[in-house]
């Protein structure tokens, strides 16, 4: 059932799924399945592979509270063939969780301990005949003993019967659910007193919009300032409503359910003020409670997306290589710390120099860093983007000026996380004779030769690529960035003898432990001269070896096809294509003209199908080919160094330091990135800043607008737009801000809801944003 479910969703066959549901319980990564057994799941992709994972847990879990609910209820012998149906047949949690409601061991309620009083033959009977005097019939049902001594506790007893009973229909609350999903509002207004404290919220000072539509940067800013006590917070059922003494529109429904009207009847008023009681008092605090629970569940799933997506895109950046590299973590009173590392990532000298002031020992410090750069060959400097970094920058800049000797090239990097990396127990190990102070140095060195292996070191809440990302789930959102490593490693590829225990502990089939054990056998043993070696490391077994093997490289080892993707457990197809061209191993990698010639169906066997032998051709033709992109920089422009710098018109060049579904952030180099509304992007319409845009992308920019006391800045990729402060003609980008978004209707005794919250000068993000950037 779970699988056949699955199986319609990905638009797939229940048979692709079953094979990767047996391959997942066994063991098997996402990564392992989607590379190397694509026969068994019939070219699943590591995307629908992630998706069926999640499904696959989602369904599990589903399905295990399902047996749980059928057992309570069944031990409470009220679990009837209808109900056991329904229960069966319930597609979500929310479904399943309506239909346990009336039978979910809970404290007493006033409801129980009325039916406990014998109130509910009362109860149903005015329900059944409103035509009954309610005082009257009420007075059948004293109970002196139970504390009923008076028609009017009885009533009330009654009337809380009534109550507990609709709102624990299941069938009613889906009614009442789709209505509000459908047209319900979340409403937000500052808190009393909190107008001057609670500033960076202003946008939702007075703000309401459709709950089905709130995107997830205002959803998380709303709870964040509830949750900070500076704004209120509610949802409003009845958008628009002309009479605010008027009942809602969920009345009605409740009414409508149970065939009800109001037909001046004796118990007419009683039932009424139970169906207005039922949802003021009970439905609507629930429905409240549910529906922010899932906006916020859909923001905070919407945000771990986006820093998913930032970090896929940071972690597959551009490798500069095997350079020499001196980085530079920038600072002014405390200095600028250098370190220099070879081609491999070895630190291989470390020095502190003070240019800048109180100190000012410019010409001093500039002579430093050349020595250093001639000294080891130095071919790039790589200049951390925080505190100082332009004065830095300068410094360096007129240092290769005055050094013609000097063929380094200087690059601007994020720092983002190098003070993490600095105080952590991994650098302690890795770099246990140098202070931490100067550890940064050496990470923003190493993470231009190779983001992804210096990165994974580094947790990463800590690289600064996220969308409000204290404010949800952390262990979603530690899962799903820990997937996202996974992957950018495994499709990468690591080499086995220069990896940190950091980066092999995210290969397929290895952890934490394997990977410490490999590193402490590279130390103890030399360097691994061929795959097989690997299963002489302590606990690291043949299920081990088998999900790992094929993402684990050698250079220049024994066997050539250890440097490859080819899995060892396909080296007998190479050999059968050595055998069948008379060929070395050697002289058939790399040998294009002969790889084309070979038809892949040749060498299928009952072993290995069709995708795996074309997989194996084209590695053979290009191996351990690297998929991220050519390094490419950035040119920060001379002279703009601070926000005061900017002015609206200016043209720059910049690196995209962060995506949102709002729009892009980039950093020019003024120590504040500015942000490229979404429709500021391109002249036609998008959905996402990711068609267009990635972390890590050089771009460039026009100023349109600068707000230096809030340290804001608006940029628009529309280069023909016309800044409006300029006094010309706007262009498409200011023409077309709303362009996109979602719309809220102005409502009765209410101002329109506020559209700056997705603006690129007024969102609360872009507060919380900047405000991280500076930390």
């Amino acid at each position: 059932m779970i699988t056949n479910k699955i199986a319609d969703e990905l638009s797939v066959s229940t048979k692709q799924v079953d094979a990767a549901v047996a391959l997942l319980d066994g063991g098997a990564t996402v990564p392992f399945i989607a590379r190397y057994r694509k026969e068994a799941t019939e070219g699943l992709d590591d995307t629908q592979l992630r998706t069926l994972e999640q499904r696959l847990t989602y369904l599990r879990e589903l399905e295990e509270r399902r047996q749980v609910i059928l057992k309570s209820i069944d031990e409470q012998e009220k679990l009837t063939p209808a109900l056991k149906q329904d229960i069966l047949s319930a597609d979500s949690k929310t479904t399943l969780e309506d239909l346990y409601l009336p039978y979910k061991p809970r404290r007493r309620t006033k409801g129980q301990i009325a039916i406990e009083a014998g109130l509910a033959p009362l109860a149903q009977s005015l329900f059944d005949d409103p035509t009954q005097d309610p005082d009257s019939l009420a007075s059948d049902y004293l109970n002196a003993d139970a504390g009923i001594d008076d028609t009017k506790k009885a009533l009330e007893g009654a009337r809380y019967i009534l109550i507990e009973q609709f709102a624990e229909d299941a069938t009613l609350l889906a009614t009442i659910r789709q209505y509000l999903n459908n047209n319900a509002y979340i409403v937000s207004k500052v808190a009393p007193g909190k107008e001057k404290e609670a500033s960076k919220y202003k946008d939702y000072f007075d703000h309401a919009e459709k709950l089905k539509n709130a995107p997830s940067h205002r959803a998380l800013a709303m709870f964040r300032g509830r949750n900070e006590g500076m704004l209120h917070i509610q949802m409003d059922a009845d958008p628009g409503k002309e009479d605010p003494t008027a009942g809602s529109h969920c009345e009605y429904l409740i009414a409508q359910h149970y065939n009800w009207q109001h037909k001046q009847r004796a118990a007419d008023d009683f039932l009424a003020q139970v169906m207005q009681w039922a949802w003021k008092i009970k439905i609507a605090l629930h429905m409240e409670t549910e529906f922010f629970a899932g906006l916020r569940e859909r923001a905070e799933e919407e945000a771990i997306d986006v820093f998913a997506k930032n970090l896929n895109d940071l972690l597959m950046a551009a490798p500069a290589g095997a350079k020499t590299t001196m980085g530079l973590d920038p600072g002014l009173r405390t200095g600028v710390k250098v370190a220099v590392v070879d081609a491999t990532g070895k630190v291989v000298a470390t020095n502190t120099i003070f240019p800048h002031a109180p100190q000012n020992q410019w010409d001093k410090s500039s002579r430093t860093l050349a020595t250093l750069c001639k000294q080891h060959k130095v071919e790039l400097i790589s200049i951390g983007n925080g505190t100082g970094s332009r004065e830095t920058d300068r410094l360096v800049a007129e240092m290769l000026k005055n050094n013609d000797d000097v063929n380094a090239q200087k690059i601007m990097v994020s720092e983002a996380g190098a003070s993490v990396y600095s105080a952590s127990e991994l650098a302690a190990k890795e770099l246990p004779d140098l202070d931490v102070s100067l550890r940064g140095a050496v990470s923003i060195a190493r993470r231009i030769q190779d983001p992804l292996a210096e990165l994974v070191k580094i947790e990463p809440k800590a690289i600064g690529v996220g969308q409000y990302q204290h404010d949800v789930n952390q262990s979603l959102l530690g899962k799903s960035l820990d997937r996202v490593i996974e992957d950018c490693v495994n499709a990468v590829g690591v080499d086995l003898n220069t990896a940190s225990p950091a980066l092999l502990s995210y290969v397929s089939g290895l952890n934490k432990t394997l990977a410490h054990n490999i590193v402490s056998f590279r130390d103890s043993n030399g360097a691994f001269d061929n795959r097989k070696a690997l299963l002489n490391v302590e606990r690291l077994g043949p299920k081990a070896f088998e999900q790992a093997a094929g993402f684990l490289r050698i250079v220049n080892g024994s066997n050539p096809l250890d440097a490859s993707a080819v899995h060892p457990e396909a080296y007998p197809v190479v050999d059968a294509i050595v055998d069948t061209t008379a060929v070395a191993v050697n002289d058939i990698i790399g040998n294009t003209e002969l790889l084309k010639s070979l038809s892949p169906e040749t060498f299928v066997s009952d072993s290995f199908g069709l995708p795996t032998v074309e997989d194996i051709l084209k590695e053979l033709d290009k191996p351990g080919r690297d998929p991220r992109p050519e390094f490419k920089t950035a040119a920060f422009k001379e002279g703009i160094e601070t926000l005061n710098d900017l002015k609206p018109g200016m043209i720059l060049e910049g690196v995209v330091s962060n995506v949102a579904n709002f729009g892009a952030f980039v950093d020019v180099g003024v120590h504040q990135d500015g942000l490229v509304h979404i429709s500021a992007m391109t002249d036609k319409f998008i959905s996402d800043p990711r068609d267009v845009v990635k972390a890590g992308d050089i771009v460039k920019v026009k100023v349109m607008e600068v707000d230096v006391p809030r340290k804001r800045i608006s940029f628009t990729m529309r280069l023909d737009d016309t800044p409006a402060a300029s006094g010309g003609k706007k262009g498409p980008a200011e023409r077309n801000r709303t362009k996109g978004k979602a719309q809220s209707a102005p409502r009765k005794g209410q101002q329109k809801p506020s559209q700056s919250g997705n603006s690129a000068m007024g969102n609360a993000f872009a507060d919380a944003f900047a405000k991280a950037k500076q930390k």
